[in-house]
């Protein structure tokens, strides 16, 4: 995975669909975890503690997820919520759908679609509300160069894609930069040959991150 989107931390994004009297609420909000992920799934009970079912998805930028029909026959509730946020390439979210109950039996396509519904609400309500972001799998590379070099080297960061985070002048100037994971690889081969073949790079861990 080399980017995704998720909700800004601190904030929820909801929406609600209702059919044939029930009404189904959704609820989306950063995790970063499965600990917050459930966390946040006992908030929402706790908030809808008269409701029939809280049914929940969440996943994760390390590819763990997991999804809960809470008591609604199987996958017609958290499968489709799940499948609103793979569709959408969200991760580091957990959705949860509250269903208040209307007396009418949907069936299982009725209830899925009616999830699915809820979910692509609050996910909407989110991209309406500009609350989604983009995460990229960045990587730093610092090197320490003459003063004379800055220019220069400032210039070759920029013409690989890459920009300069910091930068920290002492007796010579330590230059911290940020590339999109892979970019990296022309800027460190540049320094290189720059350097008559002296490695100047130190190539950091990769990391999500907005760029």
């Amino acid at each position: 995975m080399r980017g995704y989107t998720t909700l800004a931390a601190s904030v929820e994004a909801t929406g609600e669909f209702q059919e044939k009297r029930s009404r189904f609420i959704g609820q989306l909000r950063h995790v970063s975890s499965e600990r917050e992920a459930q966390s946040f799934v006992d908030e929402v009970r706790a908030r809808h503690h008269d409701a029939r079912h809280n049914v929940f998805a969440w996943v994760l930028d390390d590819g763990r997820e997991r999804c809960s029909d809470d008591g609604e026959p199987s996958h017609t509730g958290g499968s489709p919520v799940l499948g609103v946020l793979q569709g959408q390439g969200l991760a580091n979210v957990c959705c949860v759908v509250t269903r208040y109950f209307g007396g009418v039996l949907l069936g299982p396509g009725g209830l899925k679609r009616a999830y699915e519904a809820a979910a692509r609400a609050a996910v909407q309500d989110a991209w309406d509300g500009g609350q989604l972001v983009t995460m990229t799998l960045v990587t730093k590379v610092t090197c320490v160069i003459p003063y004379a070099a800055y220019g220069k080297v400032e210039h070759l960061v920029r013409q690989c894609g890459g920009k300069v985070v910091d930068s920290i002048f002492a007796q010579d100037v330590q230059l911290t930069s940020a590339f999109m994971t892979g970019d990296e690889e022309a800027f460190v081969a540049a320094m290189r040959e720059l350097a008559a073949g002296e490695d100047l790079c130190l190539v950091a861990e990769p990391t999500f991150s907005t760029f």
